[in-house]
C-alpha cells in the first residue's frame, strides 16, 4: 500500500500559522523536514506553471490559516440524499491519495496539500449557520472530504476525530466523512455518534491497481468498513464511480458478492452508485496536462456542463450493478448519483 504516511521533505507554513495546535503536532510528525515561512499559502499553492503530477510523486505540506468564507452552499456536483440543507467545508486542500478520476487534477494548479490550522473558526461557522438554516426543521448535511480524504490524514492531522467530537453536541447536524482509507483502527477508541457517516469508497481491486494505486487496495478498506459496522458507527458503502472497462460485469458481480460475504446490507444506512462524471472544465484541463490514464480517452457526452459517459450506457450499468445488490442484499438503499 502506498502513499499511507507522506514523509512531507518540506513545509511551507504562513505567518500567521505559527502557535496554533495543529501546527506544533504537523511540525512533531515531521522533525527532519525543512521548514519554509511564508506569507500565504496561495504563494505556493496558486502559482502559475506546475506540474500537478510530478508534485503527488513528491507531495509538500503546507499549514495556512484560512480566512472567511468557512462554509459552503454545496454544488450540484455534492450528492444531496434529497436533502435540502446541504453544504461542505475545505479544511484541507488536496488528497493524499492520486486516483486517476479524480477532478481535483483539474481544480487545483498544484499537487501539495494545504491544511487549514484554524480549526476552531471552522467549527464557528458550522455553529452558526445552524441557527439560520433555510429549512431548520431538517438537519444540516455537511461534507468535510468534498477536496481531500480526511481520514488518510488522521495519523498526522487528527481532523476525523475532532469534528467527531464537535458533532456530538450540535443536535440538528450531520456529517458524512467520505474516505478510501484503511485508517479506521485511529478512530476505533471514540464513542460512535448518531449524526456521523462514515463513507467508504470501494473499488473492485482490478480498478484499484489501474486507477486508485495510491490509494489502499480493496479487501483494507473493506476490513475498516467492516470494523466501523461492527464498532456501531453508521456506515455508508460508496460504488462511485463505476467505471466501464473491459469485463466491467464480470469485474463488478465478483466484486459485489465479496462484499456480501463479509458484510451485511442491512448494517448499512444506505450504498450510493454513481459512473465517471466530471465538471467539463475540470476534464479538458486534466485532458490538456496530457495524462496517461486512458479514463480520458473514452466515449462520453456533455450533459449541463458535465462530461459523463452516455444515457444508455449509464443507464444499464446501474441496471447491471443494482441487481447484483439487490441479489445479495435486498433490502438495502440505493442512492444513484
Amino acid at each position: 500500500m502506498k502513499n499511507l504516511l507522506p514523509k512531507f521533505s518540506h513545509i511551507y507554513i504562513e505567518k500567521d500559522a505559527f502557535g496554533y495546535p495543529l501546527t506544533d503536532l504537523a511540525l512533531s510528525k515531521f522533525p527532519k523536514a525543512t521548514l519554509i515561512e511564508i506569507d500565504h499559502y496561495k504563494d505556493i499553492f496558486n502559482r502559475t506553471h506546475q506540474d500537478f503530477q510530478i508534485q503527488k510523486g513528491s507531495m509538500k505540506l503546507v499549514l495556512a490559516k484560512k480566512t472567511a468564507p468557512f462554509l459552503y452552499k454545496a454544488s450540484d456536483i455534492i450528492q444531496d440524499y434529497g436533502e435540502p440543507n446541504i453544504y461542505y467545508n475545505t479544511p484541507i486542500l488536496n488528497c493524499l491519495y492520486n486516483c486517476d478520476y479524480c477532478f481535483l487534477q483539474g481544480m487545483y494548479p498544484s499537487g501539495n496539500m494545504v491544511v487549514f490550522v484554524n480549526e476552531n473558526d471552522f467549527h464557528q461557522s458550522v455553529s452558526e449557520r445552524l441557527n439560520f438554516l433555510d429549512h431548520p426543521s431538517k438537519p444540516m448535511i455537511l461534507s468535510i472530504s468534498y477536496n481531500t480524504d480526511l481520514m488518510a490524514m488522521e495519523n498526522i492531522i487528527p481532523l476525523t476525530s475532532r469534528w467527531i467530537d464537535f458533532a456530538r453536541d450540535q443536535r440538528n447536524l450531520k456529517i458524512e466523512i467520505r474516505t478510501k482509507s484503511a485508517l479506521f483502527s485511529s478512530l476505533k477508541e471514540l464513542k460512535p455518534t448518531e449524526n456521523i457517516i462514515l463513507s467508504w469508497t470501494l473499488s473492485p481491486q482490478e480498478i484499484c491497481e489501474r486507477y486508485e494505486s495510491t490509494a489502499p487496495p480493496f479487501h483494507l478498506r473493506l476490513k475498516a468498513l467492516k470494523q466501523a459496522i461492527e464498532s456501531g458507527w453508521a456506515v455508508r458503502l460508496c460504488i462511485d464511480p463505476v467505471l466501464i472497462v473491459k469485463n466491467w460485469e464480470d469485474i463488478y458481480t465478483r466484486f459485489i458478492t465479496e462484499i456480501f460475504s463479509e458484510i451485511d446490507g442491512d448494517a448499512l444506512v444506505d450504498l450510493t452508485l454513481g459512473v465517471f462524471r466530471m465538471g467539463k472544465d475540470y476534464f479538458n484541463r486534466i485532458r490538456k496536462r496530457e495524462p496517461k490514464s486512458d479514463l480520458f480517452y473514452s466515449k462520453y457526452i456533455l450533459e449541463n456542463g458535465v462530461v459523463t459517459i452516455p444515457n444508455d450506457d449509464r443507464e444499464f450499468a446501474m441496471e447491471v450493478i443494482k441487481k447484483q445488490i439487490n441479489h445479495h442484499a435486498p433490502n438495502t438503499q440505493i442512492l444513484i448519483w
